[in-house]
């Protein structure tokens, strides 16, 4: 039987991973990397580094016998997909830090972007907001203080690519310089409707259209590997895919209205909304889910931006807790939240509210209140932030949520689960498999190399699934609280 690497290359970490052909794990290996902080606001991560932890977490896994070579069929790759590098052509040495998507720098860029009304044509083509989460920014900034950098970028010396195309260049030594759809929408340089870059954005950006990869779609062949003479054999390169939207794969999000919560320091949304580009007057993202021989499919995203951050504040800030595991057992044994609501705006809140300059409250406190009501009410705040922008979303889209799919660390709280399901009024099916990216990547994979002919085929077990079972008058009540509370926001 055939198995699969699958490379998981995030903000913190590179994982290493082999699956079988039914999607179960049989070696995985991982190495974190250092996180750079040059200046308040400023994320850098050293791609050097990242490639020798490639190196490292690859030999792991092969080291540990799980398979033998002959039966790995191909190597996939998903990555964090907004943070960008510039490389030397033909080597693919970096010639600075990679800048990640949660660098700062090209906040003041983007300002006179918006303010020179640029704005509509970049969510027109694009499908995003001019914001500095995503890479043109942060390679305008490059452009403008580098000048050597600049210079070699110009002349053709040096490329620019997200992760992906970085690790493929690496990987191939220099032969494939090349990134998917799902990677190449989030620069703010790609058209989502034309499927390639646009050179006015490029443009506004001054980023040389020649110095950006060719794009492929997410099951497409990206060349050959032996990681460096790891192995005796090439390895064909096949299966690349953004993190979100493999997870969003992975999960059988295949047909319009279908959606996936990833629950992790913040919370990706995701809805499917078909081979239609859609865009919202709300600040719901427009993205490429994938794209199968050429033909896109499209979905919405919403972020979360405080999800699981809310419950390490409460743990490390105030000390309402020491473990995790405290806070189901705590939350349970309140009849109900008391009328206490916590907000967490600590970094401004997203959509719906939009608020940048907002601050994290706690509201409805009582004599008798104490911090089990303080837990339970950070908790339900990741579930009423995720259903608020899921009924935007929908609305929005103009279709009817048909599912709702849930992976990440916080899936293991079966009452922040079960309240999803009731406050979203939609049955939540939560993943059994906790790596759902890489899994995405692989079965972009599979696909792509015919081992698997249809997304259809694939069934890699029952995930459980959580019913709603509170009637509409508490949610209305609930819903009607949070939504006090958040008013009470200056």
């Amino acid at each position: 039987m055939p198995h699969f690497l699958s490379l998981d290359q995030s903000t913190s970490a590179t994982k290493a991973l082999i699956f079988s052909e039914k999607g179960e794990i049989v070696a995985r290996a991982s190495l974190e990397h250092k996180q750079h902080y040059p200046k308040p606001g400023w994320v850098e991560h050293d791609a050097e580094e990242i490639w020798s932890n490639t190196l490292s977490v690859v030999g792991k896994v092969i080291e540990s016998e799980a398979v033998e070579l002959k039966d790995i069929a191909c190597v996939s790759i998903t990555n964090q997909r907004e943070t960008i590098v510039v490389f030397e052509k033909g080597t693919g040495k970096p010639l600075y830090h990679a800048m990640v998507w949660q660098c700062r720098r090209g906040v003041e860029l983007c300002d006179a972007a918006i303010a020179g009304g640029f704005e509509s044509i970049v969510q027109e083509r694009t499908g995003l907001k001019i914001d500095a989460y995503f890479s043109a920014s942060k390679l305008k900034w490059l452009m403008r203080n580098e000048p050597e950098i600049a210079r070699r970028i110009k002349s053709g010396e040096a490329l620019v690519g997200t992760i992906d195309a970085y690790l493929i260049y690496r990987m191939t030594e220099g032969r494939t310089f090349a990134t998917d759809t799902t990677n190449a929408s989030r620069t703010l340089l790609y058209d989502i409707s034309l499927l390639d870059w646009d050179d006015e954005l490029c443009e506004l950006w001054e980023t040389p259209r020649q110095a950006l990869p060719e794009v492929r779609d997410s099951e497409a062949r990206f060349g050959e590997t032996t990681f460096e003479g790891l192995l005796e054999t090439p390895l064909e390169i096949c299966g690349v895919m953004g993190d979100s939207q493999a997870a969003l794969f992975a999960q059988g999000c295949f047909e319009p209205g279908t959606a996936k919560v990833t629950f992790g320091t913040g919370s990706s949304i995701l809805l499917n909304i078909g081979s239609e580009l859609k865009r919202s007057n709300r600040g719901v993202v427009s993205t490429l889910a994938w794209t199968r021989g050429g033909v896109p499919t499209y979905a919405f995203e919403g972020i979360i931006i405080s999800s699981a951050a809310t419950l390490a504040w409460l743990k490390d800030q105030l000390g309402l807790f020491s473990d995790y595991s405290e806070i189901e057992p705590m939350a349970r044994e309140l009849p109900d939240n008391g009328g206490v609501y916590l907000v967490p705006a600590f970094t401004g809140l997203g959509l719906p509210y939009w608020k940048a300059d907002a601050k994290a409250i706690i509201v409805g406190l009582s004599s008798q209140s104490d911090r089990r009501h303080v837990v339970r009410a950070g908790l339900e705040s990741i579930a009423f932030q995720v259903c608020e922008a899921l009924k935007v979303m929908r609305s929005e889209a103009g279709i009817s949520l048909k599912s709702l799919k849930a992976d990440g660390g916080a899936t293991t709280n079966r009452f922040l689960m079960s309240l999803v399901a009731d406050l979203c009024g939609v049955d939540l099916s939560v993943a059994k498999m906790p790596e759902c990216s890489p899994l995405g990547a692989t079965m972009a994979g599979m696909l792509g190399k015919g081992v698997v002919s249809s997304p259809d085929d694939f069934s890699f077990g029952v995930p459980e699934t959580f019913v709603p079972a509170m009637s509409s008058e508490q949610v209305d009540k609930l819903i009607s609280g949070w939504k006090s509370a958040v008013g009470q926001i200056a």
